[in-house]
């Protein structure tokens, strides 16, 4: 076990705090159009300094929806908790060579969670990651879902629910898992992350 709070690296991914910088120009905020800034002033509280968001609002509308779809699924009240959709975003994410997602996704499991004994397990093998029947659940599924999401089943679903998910749960599981598909394409594809000066 990690103690809670301490740093975790292992294969090139970490729980440390990381920059993303874009490939691509970005909008610079202060030519940006009033959209623009509408834009990023609701989709994420650091927006205006993140390349991130800089990049994807050279299309606000599409940004928009983006933001929307993600916040009603990772912060929806209800159903699974926050701290497991966390955590099958950073199975995702490492299975997906997301190295910055897996950073953000791993700080927030453990801000929830209170401990980060799961996410080394993640970083390390997520194929037997778990520190209980539910981890392991959760993580074969988003590894499923990951790698071959044509072979998800109705046994894949009742794997989950003899873990202890409930039908509602496992629709926001789905839902976290599959945002980041598109989340992890994205920041692969458009930049990459930046590591603290050692």
């Amino acid at each position: 076990a990690t103690a809670p709070g301490a740093l975790i690296k292992a294969h090139g991914f970490t729980n440390e705090s990381l920059e993303w910088k874009a490939w691509l120009d970005v909008v610079n905020v202060d030519t940006a159009t009033p959209e623009q800034v509408a834009v990023l002033e609701e989709s994420h509280p650091k927006a205006k300094v993140s390349d991130y968001y800089l990049f994807l609002v050279h299309q606000p509308e599409i940004l928009r929806q983006r933001s929307t779809a993600f916040n009603a699924i990772m912060y929806a009240p209800g159903g699974l908790s926050r701290a497991e959709r966390e955590l099958g975003s950073t199975y995702v994410s490492r299975v997906n060579g997301c190295v910055y997602c897996a950073s953000v996704h791993a700080q927030r499991f453990e801000q929830l969670a209170k401990r980060n004994d799961v996410i080394a397990q993640v970083f390390e093998d997520p194929a037997t990651a778990g520190t209980t029947a539910r981890e392991l659940a959760i993580g074969k599924f988003s590894i499923q879902i990951t790698e071959a999401p044509a072979a998800v089943n109705a046994d894949s679903i009742q794997a989950l629910k003899d873990a202890g998910l409930n039908e509602g749960e496992i629709l926001d599981l789905l839902h976290s898992d599959a945002i980041f598909a598109w989340a992890n394409r994205l920041m692969l594809n458009l930049g990459e992350p930046v590591f603290p000066a050692a």
